[in-house]
């Protein structure tokens, strides 16, 4: 059985991946892995097809796609039953990349697969918990990078309503300015250790790594080593104001802005008597409650 078995998303990044992977593939080759390679068919098929791949035997499992085929990867991983004995690499190919930026590694396809050839330069990183609601019935989701509630996953929620083959850089910019247009700040019930605030926010950001949104650089302090979540809490906003702000995200400087703070904790709740969307690595996942957790070295990444 070859060593390394390669997940591969063939819509991520608008379709994109399908055409780079015959290159891709040979370059994998050339780099000397021996490896299976297999298409995922829609959603959450990246998470069954790790952890069957891990439960039978491979140890060293490579997503080719986008943050939420990572994510999915990820998830899988973690749920298989040889956990701590199992590498991740990533090939990114989807049209943000925010964990490929957040964890350093190479964000063209040919300084990836020249990485994943020496598996034994690893990093251990954390992975975030978050339990929320999703048809009334309680999820559970790890996450690698960024999760969050509020307008971040309005957005998500409007662009899923978009045609996939938009590319994810012209969803946001459409799906962006409808959820702003639409969206109202909602009053929650945070929860930070012993610390509790009942508060109108626009969004909570519940960060492992530094960057998200395509680049922006929302968690600017993040580690995903630290053992720690930094939750970025984004507070009553005006649509104008949002518009003035929004750029100095991809700086990290928005979180000098009066009505935005940041925390760290290992633990985060959000509670509130009004809908609130919750996501992770980019996908929705359900409504508040929400509670969010760190696991402290959990993941094994090629880096």
């Amino acid at each position: 059985m070859p060593s390394v078995k390669v997940i591969v998303n063939p819509a991520a990044g608008a379709w994109a991946t399908r055409r780079k992977w015959l290159h891709i593939s040979n370059q994998l080759k050339r780099a000397g892995l021996s490896f299976d390679a297999e298409f995922t068919e829609g959603v959450g098929h990246a998470a069954e097809m790790a952890q069957a791949a891990v439960n039978s035997g491979y140890r060293y499992l490579v997503a080719v796609g986008g943050d939420g085929t990572v994510n999915e990867v990820a998830n899988g991983i973690l749920r298989s039953n040889e956990l701590k004995n199992t590498v991740l690499g990533v090939i990114g190919t989807g049209t943000a990349n925010d964990f490929v930026r957040s964890a350093g590694l190479p964000l063209d396809c040919a300084g990836a697969c020249s990485i994943l050839a020496s598996p034994r330069r690893r990093l251990v990183v954390d992975v975030g918990v978050v339990e929320c609601k999703c048809g009334g019935q309680s999820v559970e989701r790890y996450f690698v990078n960024v999760a969050g509630v509020g307008f971040a996953a309005a957005i998500v929620a409007e662009a899923e309503k978009l045609p996939k083959n938009l590319g994810g850089i012209l969803l946001y910019v459409v799906g962006f300015p409808r959820s702003l247009f639409s969206y109202h700040n909602k009053i929650v019930t945070l929860r930070l250790g012993d610390k509790v605030a009942t508060e109108r926010i626009m969004t909570v950001v519940v960060a492992n790594g530094r960057y998200a949104g395509d680049g922006m650089k929302v968690a600017p302090q993040a580690e995903l080593g630290d053992g720690l979540l930094d939750i970025v809490v984004i507070g009553d906003l005006s649509k104008f104001e949002v518009l003035r702000t929004w750029p100095t995200v991809y700086k990290g400087t928005h979180v000098i802005y009066p009505k935005i703070r940041q925390e760290k904790a290992s633990r985060v709740t959000i509670e509130s008597s009004e809908k609130v969307l919750v996501q992770a690595d980019g996908e929705l996942i359900g409504e508040c409650p929400a509670s969010f957790r760190i696991l402290p070295s959990a993941l094994t990444i090629v880096a």
